[in-house]
């Protein structure tokens, strides 16, 4: 059950989406009726129950959104569990040379692509309602697999990694990255000049790349610099707005 997200990024179309790390699918349908392209949902920093997962995709699916899951690092087990629910693709973290970025797809793609586990049954298969055919179809047309470089080895693989086929996209990661490599946040010249690079290695490599961002001026401004996929951090979005509101008083 994947959505358009591959489609829509083979097109040109840039999409717009909004970062969930909390377990509220009223946000989700908020987003989904405000004509928001898609959502990705943090399993990484935000919780991972399953239940409210599943829930969280099916309203987003209702609305029209393609669903994306950041998952932790190294969980396979996710991985499959959050494509049978019915998400369109997977964010895997911290992902620093070819062989981690092979492994994200293998365990996403199913044979010849990858290894994933096969079953029609779960949501993504309509309950067993579709053909394998149609459902092996389905996993080869539509479901994206976007790895994080967020370390200086990430970085100094990234041609590497983005050479991996079946890898979609690359999505950095600032915060992380600072930490690698030793300085006070992702503002830090070396960061962004790290990213810079990386950025035009994914460009060069005809992959997809996803930026987060803070908020709308700085949403603009990754699109103009050729982000196929841009997502706004709603925490972030919330806390200022609620900073606002207290300057009310």
């Amino acid at each position: 059950m994947t959505g358009r997200m591959k489609e829509r990024l083979a097109a040109g179309e840039q999409l717009l989406g909004v970062l969930v790390r909390m377990p509220a699918e009223e946000l989700v349908e908020m987003a989904g009726m405000s004509g928001i392209d898609y959502v990705l949902i943090d399993c990484e920093h935000g919780p991972a129950d399953l239940i409210p997962l599943r829930q969280h995709i099916t309203a987003a699916q209702l609305h029209g959104m393609d669903v994306l899951v950041r998952v932790g690092q190294n969980e396979p087990a996710l991985i499959q569990r959050v494509l049978d629910h019915g998400a369109t693709g997977i964010v895997v973290p911290h992902v620093d040379d070819a062989e981690q970025a092979a492994d994200v797809v293998r365990t996403a793609r199913y044979a010849p692509v990858g290894d994933r586990g096969f079953a029609t049954y779960g949501r993504a298969g309509r309950f067993g309602s579709v053909s394998v055919a149609d459902h092996l179809t389905a996993d080869a047309e539509g479901t994206v697999v976007i790895v994080m470089v967020e370390s200086e080895t990430g970085c100094r693989n990234v041609d590497d990694i983005v050479s991996v086929p079946g890898v979609d996209g690359v999505m950095g990661g600032p915060a992380d990255l600072a930490v690698s490599l030793g300085v006070a946040g992702p503002s830090d010249p070396s960061v962004v000049g790290a990213l810079d690079t990386v950025r035009a290695a994914v460009t060069a490599g005809g992959r997809v790349w996803l930026e987060i961002v803070s908020g709308e001026k700085r949403a603009q401004e990754a699109f103009d610099a050729g982000a196929g996929l841009v997502v706004i951090n709603l925490s972030h979005v919330l806390m200022e707005l609620f900073g606002a509101l207290r300057r009310i008083r």
